[in-house]
């Protein structure tokens, strides 16, 4: 049946096309997010992916399997978008009357964009190679994202095909048209790289009372503007992250002036409930005299054990890929 797909294929059937690539789609996508750190760039780069499989069919010789020679096409298609691309820039602090804290450090990865859970469905169908290292849960967490961001280009296409996804190193090394030495020199530097992060505290299931009781409470906390119940639920070094702002917070201490700024003046904020790289995620909206909550952004909950580890905080822009609206009128403010 493959064969005959291909044959259709070359021949210029575009429904045959769609059936040969179809099923590695969301896997695809996902690949790329990994690879660029950003929602719209992943897109652009599937799109490129796809658009190159359909010119270059006519070349597939077989001695791989579809999905490996989409694979190619797709990571080549990230190093090429990773070595010329004019990356998101920094912004500035933009929330008025809002003025925020000195920052701990300045964030290097500021074009990181969250990824749906909705698109994540069917996305880790194919079976992992027997050589992945990574949980597929954590394998698209921000924090795991971020970290691929700082690796130079070689060194993450490998990491990726090797540990997360589990490909033989001579498949990967043809992918790159590399030696497998040199991709045993590359999977080497990265993974001492991040051996470099601080192991976090286990995350609760998803979906689990554990989490949902976690959840609730932040909930609570944030929308009645409660600065000592949601401390209450920070790690000591709860991390605050806010891409495409290069601001970055570590501590309670700070975290807790950050947010009663953003609370100051009688601010209050209604959520919305999502999810975003596996993790819990909320639409915020900052209720307004007439009314109606206007869309501030989007946060996405790192959750360590029963408490709250990360918060990334992303512009309001990120939400149509969420399903979110710009704005709540009263009636559809959350109870």
């Amino acid at each position: 049946m493959g064969n005959e797909l291909i044959t259709k294929a070359r021949a210029g059937d575009g429904e045959a096309f769609r059936a040969l690539t179809e099923p590695h789609r969301r896997e695809l996508q996902v690949h790329c997010y990994r690879m660029l750190g950003s929602f719209q760039d992943a897109e652009d780069a599937l799109q490129d992916t796809l658009l190159s499989a359909w010119r270059g069919l006519g070349g597939f010789d077989g001695r791989a399997s579809i999905r490996t020679w989409l694979y190619r096409i797709a990571t080549n298609r990230c190093l090429s978008a990773l070595r010329s691309a004019a990356r998101r820039p920094a912004k500035a602090w933009d929330i008025p009357g809002v003025e925020p804290p000195e920052p701990t450090r300045l964030g290097e990865v500021v074009w990181l964009e969250p990824f749906p859970d909705a698109l994540l469905e069917g996305a880790f169908a194919a079976p992992l190679g027997p050589e992945a290292r990574y949980e597929q849960s954590e394998s698209v967490s921000l924090a795991f994202v971020t970290a691929l961001q700082v690796l130079p280009p070689r060194q993450l296409a490998v990491l990726v095909l090797r540990d997360v996804l589990g490909f033989p190193a001579a498949e990967v090394a043809a992918m790159l048209d590399t030696t497998v030495d040199a991709v045993k020199s590359a999977l080497k530097r990265a993974r001492s790289a991040l051996r470099h992060r601080p192991p976090a505290e286990p995350a609760p299931r998803p979906g689990s009372p554990a989490e949902h009781a976690v959840v609730a409470d932040f909930v609570r906390a944030w929308e009645s503007a409660d600065i000592d119940a949601l401390v209450a639920l920070l790690t000591d070094d709860v991390f605050v992250s806010m891409p495409p702002l290069p601001l970055e917070y570590e501590g309670r201490d700070v975290v807790a002036r950050l947010c009663a700024g953003l609370f100051g003046a009688g601010r209050r904020f209604d959520l919305v409930p999502t999810r975003a790289n596996g993790q819990p995620a909320f639409g915020a909206y900052l209720r307004g005299p007439a009314g109606t909550s206007h869309g501030t952004g989007l946060y996405v909950l790192t959750v360590a054990g029963h408490r709250i580890s990360a918060m990334t905080r992303f512009e309001n822009g990120v939400l149509p890929a969420f399903g979110l609206p710009r704005s709540l009128p009263e009636r559809t403010r959350p109870s």
